[in-house]
């Protein structure tokens, strides 16, 4: 945690409000959990947010200074403008740094598949998996290894289970990656089509 990013409370209102914030350029959230009576409403800068996240990433622990203290929290929930993309809300999850707490990461694969050199193509169905781990020790990424998949293979949770510190609770079936072979239909109708061109010259 290299930076502490500042939010101030915020008095609940209207749609009307949360717009003029935004257009201020406020992110309106909320901050909950550890130690925390009740769910307070807050607002923070928006270029102060992406800022930290372009530095330190939006995954693991942030330090939020609030009411003159700070606060450990993760953003349990980051809402975005379907058609702008900008962030319309934050939910931050105050967290015991104690004590373990699921979270999902997104996975990466890392190395070239033996099949992909064979011309396979390496799908990636699932991007994140939910693990338990202490809030410290949250990775930004969970990087999986595909290098040794062949043409068919398919890589699960329960093949990588144990190559983590960390406890995975996704479950073991859940695909992480696969090779298929390469697609050869186009390369079939191209000849069907100049096998028919051929007969009606001749």
């Amino acid at each position: 945690m290299n930076t502490v990013l500042k939010v101030e409370k915020r008095e609940a209102g209207h749609r009307s409000t949360l717009t003029q914030l935004r257009k201020g350029g406020l992110v309106p959230g909320v901050l909950y959990g550890y130690n925390r009576k009740a769910t307070t409403p807050i607002q923070l800068s928006a270029s102060d947010f992406q800022r930290y996240v372009q530095k330190n990433g939006q995954n693991g622990v942030i330090e939020v200074e609030f009411e003159g203290s700070k606060v450990n929290a993760m953003i349990q929930e980051l809402q975005r403008d379907a058609l702008k993309g900008q962030i319309v809300h934050l939910d931050f999850l105050a967290v015991n740094m104690k004590e373990e707490l699921e979270t999902e990461v997104p996975v990466t694969l890392i190395g070239t598949a033996a099949g992909e050199r064979e011309g396979g193509i390496v799908m990636q169905p699932t991007r994140e998996i939910t693990i338990k781990v202490k809030p410290s020790d949250i990775p930004e990424v969970i990087e999986v290894d595909v290098s040794a998949l062949e043409i068919g293979d398919t890589l699960d949770i329960a093949a990588v289970r144990d190559k983590f510190d960390f406890e995975i609770i996704s479950e073991d079936e859940l695909t992480l990656a696969t090779v298929t072979a390469p697609t050869v239909e186009a390369a079939s109708d191209d000849e069907e089509t100049g096998t028919e061109e051929q007969k009606t010259e001749e």
